[in-house]
Parts: C-alpha cells; sequence; structure tokens
C-alpha cells in the first residue's frame, strides 16, 4: 500500500491498522510469558513473586543492550522498502543475525556468573536472595535466543510482514502456559522445580520460536533472504548501526536502569510493596506493550514512506497514531481505574494487604495511560524517520530527569510510603508526552536521511 502513487488519507490509516493489529497482539502475547510465570509463581506465595520481581529490570536492561542493534537495523531495513532495495534489505538483516548472536551470547555468559551481583545490588531480603539468583541465571541463558527471534521479529514487521511472527509468538506462549504448572509443581515423573520451572519453560519456548524464525529467514518466506555470504563483518554498514543503535540502547537501558532504581526504592519498603510494585509493573507492561505494538508499527510505515520520499504521509501517518493513542488508552485508564481491586485479586488471591496495595497502585498508573501512549507512539515517529537521538532524549527527560528524581522524593519526603513511587509514573508521563508533543510540531525530524537515494 505504501507504493501506492495517490493513496488517500483512509488508506494511510488502514495501513496503519492493519499492520499494527498483529504486531499488538504479537507483543501482547510476549508479555503473557511474564504474566504466567507470574501467575503460576503467585501460587507459590508474595515471597515467590518478589523474587522474580527482582530479576525484572535486570533482565529488561539485558534485553536494552541488544534491543538498540535490532531496531537500528530495522530502521534501515525499513527505508531500504521504501526505497525498493532488496539487495541492501537482505545485507542489513543477515548483518543483524550476525552480530545479535555475537552480543548475545557475551551477555549470556555474564549474565549467568554475574547473577548473584546483580540480585545483591538489589538489596532484596535473604529470604529470596537464592531463589532470584537461579531464576535470573536461567533467564539469561534463555536470552539468546530471545536476541535472535527480536531480529527475526523487527526486520519482518518493519517491511510490513507481522502475521509470522505474532502466529509464533501464539503456538510458543501456549507451549510456555502448559509447561510452567508441569515445571513448577511437578507431575508424575516430572520433578517440582519451584520458580526454576518457570525459567526452563520459558527457555524452551523461546528457543523453538528463535528456531523457526532463523528458518524462516534463510528460507526468505517473509520477503526477507539472509545467507550466510552476508555474515562476513561489514564495517561500514556495522557504523551505521551503531550510530542509530547507540541512542536506541541507552534509550532502553535507562528504561531498564530507572526500572532497577526504582525496584529497588519499592524494596527498602519491604517485601509486600516489591510484591505489589511487580504485579503493578506487569499490569502496567500489558498497556505499555500494546503502545509499542502501535509504535513500532507507526515506525515501520513512517520509516517505509520516508525512504520513498513521502514525507507528507509520514507525518499524516505519525498524527493519527498518537491521537489514537491517546483516546483508546485513556479509556482502557478508565477501566483500570473501576476494576483495579478484581485485578489485584487475580495475583493474590487471598491476601488482603497485597491485595489493597495493588489496587492502588494500578489505580495511579491509570490516570497516566493516555499520555503514557502518546509518548510511545512518538518515539516510534521518530525511530522511523532515523531520529533516535531525539527519542532517547525524551526517555532520559521521563526517567532520569523526573520519573527516579520524583520516586525517591515523593516516596521519602511527601507520601512517607511506597505511594510516592507510584505517583512518579503518570507524573512523569504527562510532562514527557507534553514535551513529545512541542518536538513532532516543530518538524526538524522531518529532515533527517540515513539512506542514499
Amino acid at each position: 500500500m505504501l507504493e501506492e502513487k495517490s493513496a488517500s488519507e483512509n488508506n494511510i490509516f488502514k495501513s496503519l491498522i492493519i499492520l499494527a493489529i498483529p504486531i499488538v497482539f504479537s507483543n501482547i502475547m510476549q508479555t503473557l510469558y511474564q504474566l504466567i510465570d507470574t501467575f503460576w509463581v503467585g501460587r507459590l506465595g508474595s515471597k515467590a513473586v518478589a523474587a522474580i520481581t527482582a530479576t525484572y529490570p535486570i533482565l529488561f536492561l539485558m534485553l536494552s543492550l541488544g534491543g538498540g542493534f535490532a531496531i537500528a537495523g530495522t530502521i534501515l531495513v525499513t527505508q531500504f522498502k521504501g526505497n525498493n532495495n532488496i539487495k541492501e534489505m537482505n545485507h542489513v538483516s543477515s548483518q543483524l543475525i550476525f552480530y545479535v548472536f555475537i552480543i548475545s551470547s557475551s551477555i549470556a555468559v555474564t549474565g549467568y556468573y554475574g547473577s548473584p551481583f546483580f540480585i545483591k545490588i538489589m538489596g532484596v531480603e535473604e529470604e529470596i536472595y537464592l531463589s532470584a539468583v537461579s531464576y535470573l541465571r536461567l533467564s539469561f541463558i534463555g536470552g539468546m535466543f530471545v536476541f535472535v527471534f527480536m531480529v527475526f521479529q523487527s526486520v519482518s514487521q518493519g517491511v510490513g510482514v507481522a502475521k509470522p511472527p505474532a502466529l509464533i509468538v501464539f503456538f510458543t506462549v501456549i507451549l510456555n502456559m502448559v509447561l510452567d504448572p508441569l515445571l513448577i509443581f511437578g507431575y508424575k515423573f516430572i520433578p517440582a522445580t519451584g520458580i526454576k520451572g518457570a525459567a526452563i519453560a520459558t527457555i524452551i519456548s523461546q528457543f523453538i520460536a528463535s528456531s523457526i524464525g532463523i528458518a524462516m529467514l534463510f528460507k526468505g518466506s517473509t520477503g526477507i533472504k539472509i545467507n550466510f555470504s552476508n555474515f562476513k563483518p561489514d564495517l561500514a554498514l556495522f557504523k551505521k548501526i551503531l550510530i542509530l543503535g547507540i541512542p536506541v540502547s541507552i534509550e532502553y537501558s535507562s528504561r531498564a536502569v530507572i526500572m532497577l532504581l526504582i525496584t529497588a526504592i519499592a524494596a527498602s519498603f519491604g517485601t509486600l510493596s516489591l510484591a505489589a510494585y511487580g504485579v503493578g509493573i506487569r499490569i502496567f507492561s500489558i498497556v505499555v506493550i500494546v503502545c509499542v505494538g502501535l509504535s513500532t508499527a507507526t515506525s515501520a510505515l513512517v520509516g517505509q514512506n520516508m525512504g520513498a520520499g513521502k514525507t507528507y504521509r509520514a507525518e499524516k501517518t505519525a498524527k493519527f497514531s498518537f491521537l489514537t493513542a491517546f483516546s483508546f488508552f485513556s479509556a482502557i485508564g478508565i477501566i483500570f481505574f473501576i476494576f483495579s481491586k478484581n485485578i489485584a485479586k487475580i495475583f493474590f488471591p487471598s491476601d488482603y494487604a497485597a491485595i489493597e496495595l495493588t489496587s492502588c497502585f494500578i489505580k495511579i498508573l491509570s490516570l497516566g495511560f493516555g499520555f503514557t501512549a502518546v509518548q510511545i507512539s512518538l518515539n516510534g515517529t521518530f525511530r522511523g524517520s532515523g531520529n533516535t537521538i531525539i527519542s532517547m532524549s525524551l526517555t532520559i527527560l521521563s526517567m532520569w530527569i523526573l520519573r527516579l528524581p520524583l520516586a525517591y522524593f515523593l516516596s521519602h519526603y511527601i507520601f512517607n510510603s511506597v505511594t510516592g513511587v507510584w505517583v512518579a509514573f503518570p507524573v512523569s508521563n504527562v510532562i514527557t508526552a507534553i514535551a513529545g508533543i512541542i518536538l513532532f510540531l516543530k518538524g526538524s525530524w522531518k529532515t533527517k536521511k540515513i539512506i542514499g537515494d
């Protein structure tokens, strides 16, 4: 549709929605990995939930380090798609697989042996320390497969092919849903392994997903065909990927580090606060991951239009994206606010104190859902146009300048409780969304050029 010379405005909107739906579905399914683990581990008690919660920001940091390369390569693939340069699309995709394999292997080894140190700096209580370390070590091993599938999914979505990755994720989530209770609690000849079982189930599922993805890329099933001849390092391309990818990695890493530090602040108020934070942040992640789906579709269409020289269509796509995101997620926020206690009971069926604290977190988070969606949608626009520094700057504003200082100050000096951490989320999101809109309307993002004619 992007290649049509006289496409109407309605076709732009239709293109965005059609591409966004399978991406959103895929992202929700991927989030279910964490939610399913939390659901079943929650049956072991709040201490078990707190243990895996302590690992969440560390794992997010791990993904952010390799994610920058995947996003940078996808920006190039997207714009080459708009420019109809199939050869460079395939070359960039092959290089991504090559580099990500090397990076993910290094991170896995470092993370496995560094897990005890990482959990210690989280400041968790002694009673959950060993459980958190074992879960984190296994998760680092599975990270290698996550990275590979991330590249497959990103480049496929970048050229407008989103259904195959979504179907693969759906299949592996169902598999993970079956394996979780079997490995956590045991069944007949299968021994019970506790929270380790949740990590093992995820590793098996992610290994299958990445294997299918790689096979499809070699076969060329998604419109991109990788081959071993393109695995030879291309230093010029690597430099361009670094220029585009480092800001993205910094952006993602900033989110991960801030999550780690805010998790530590929440943990300082006790295991119950940490457990409530763990469930609340996973609920919030559902909203974020849907926003990211729309943002990814926006990035792909903006990138293809920029590559084709259709700046006006890129701008119209971006406007529709963030206005739709604001309206839809503001409505979702109202629903979450009303049913916050019912949602909390899903994870803590009989722990009244945990239900109340988690419900409070969900209510406060829901107040900023619409602005969170605007911020994430605009980041997709800036990345698709090659302006990764702008999206990085907005994230630094949101996380380092606003959310972290507010979380500490409000919790220690205003509310004198973990409620201050909760309030920091919507406040930082509202301010950052407004800043993003100002940058978008300024229009300098439309002048970026990252590929030749």
